[in-house]
């Protein structure tokens, strides 16, 4: 008598979109002001006297702003958010854009989130960053309450943002300190890296650090490996933001082997965690094409990679698209994104038993289930 054996059919197969919409997502680098829905921009500015919108049809909205994000120059993908900021001036529409955000990331699997925003942005109304970031905070738990009545489980930090080209970085990160217990876990530096560097803030990241505090920087994307070398070693930051360039430190022979420098090397020892964002990458020229991605590379030589999708707005993205993508491109499975979506909560700026247990009884659980269900077909 024999026994027969049927393999796992995901040992290397490409989960389906209806799998990869259904497993659970970890997201680390989103701008709440670029994943507006295009439909509440025209509300709010209709509500508020905005003019200056390129659309006011919804659709043909939200295609503006892909195809003027879709440029290959991060200044004229910057250029967009000159809109969503325009709307985001009062405590409703933060609230609302806030609320809508959580529901919206929710929806599309993600179970954990930290979403970023700049409250010097929102001022020009008269409201004080400390109403700013209040509006916000009540917007995401709106946004986690409507998610848990529809039958999602979603948990929201923010990330407050200073402007590198600004020079309100210490106030900013002073502010992120002040709300760390009420919502607000951590900090980061964004805008044009080149002329910016993260040592302008210097001042900002020793702050953060005396008070024990956590903070990531937008390093890596449209400048070199100079700005990943300062934000780690000068400013010492938990995570880079994108990070796509350290690629360049890294030399892939022609018979496959590979050379690591010493910054990639050092990256990779340290378990720094990288925020890649492969469609916003694509679109601000940090990376050529999909196929070419540092993603892949990365990924293969096991640096702390995660997945993010930057702006859902500008991008026309979302979680469970960067999965579509990176499973087609790469033949990524869900051992994959599983591996991601770990590597994600690890580096997140939650305490550990919290993301030890968020991994334990919420990720690793459901993307076992995913694996399993071949056997009940």
């Amino acid at each position: 008598m024999t026994s027969q054996t049927t393999a796992n059919p995901d040992g290397r197969q490409v989960p389906t979109p209806e799998q990869i919409s259904r497993a659970p997502k970890v997201l680390l680098h989103d701008h709440l002001d670029g994943g507006l829905r295009p439909g509440t921009i025209v509300d709010l500015a209709r509500e508020q006297g905005y003019e200056n919108l390129p659309e006011t049809d919804p659709d043909k909205l939200g295609l503006w702003f892909r195809e003027a994000a879709d440029s290959g120059s991060l200044e004229r993908y910057l250029e967009t958010f000159a809109h969503t900021c325009a709307v985001m001036q009062t405590k409703e529409a933060l609230f609302r854009v806030a609320a809508e955000c959580a529901e919206d990331l929710a929806e599309d699997g993600v179970v954990y989130a930290e979403i970023r925003y700049a409250p010097e942005q929102h001022l020009e109304q008269g409201l004080t960053l400390e109403e700013v970031v209040e509006a916000v905070n009540e917007g995401f738990r709106e946004g986690e309450r409507r998610a848990k009545a529809n039958g999602h489980r979603i948990r929201v930090g923010a990330l407050l943002t200073a402007m590198r080209h600004a020079a309100r970085a210490l106030e900013i990160a002073e502010l992120a300190n002040r709300y760390r217990d009420s919502g607000v876990v951590g900090f980061d530096i964004a805008g044009a890296e080149a002329g910016f560097p993260p040592t302008r803030h210097l001042d900002a990241f020793e702050y953060l650090k005396r008070e024990n505090n956590h903070f990531t920087i937008h390093a890596g994307e449209a400048f070199g490996l100079p700005s990943i070398w300062q934000a780690l070693q000068w400013c010492g930051a938990d995570r880079l933001g994108h990070g796509v360039r350290i690629i360049d430190d890294i030399k892939v022979e022609a018979d496959g082997s590979v050379q690591l420098g010493r910054l990639a090397s050092y990256v990779r020892d340290k378990r720094v965690p990288l925020e890649m964002c492969p469609s916003s990458n694509l679109q601000t020229g940090a990376a050529s094409s999909l196929a070419e991605h540092p993603i892949g590379l990365l990924r293969r030589l096991r640096f702390r990679v995660t997945v993010n999708t930057d702006n859902r707005l500008m991008s026309g993205t979302s979680m469970s698209r960067e999965f579509g993508l990176l499973a087609e491109t790469f033949g990524y499975s869900l051992t994959d994104f599983e591996w991601f979506t770990v590597n994600a909560l690890k580096s997140a700026f939650i305490p550990f038993d919290e993301r030890l247990a968020m991994i334990n009884d919420v990720v690793k659980p459901q993307y076992a289930e995913l694996r399993a269900e071949w056997l009940f077909q």
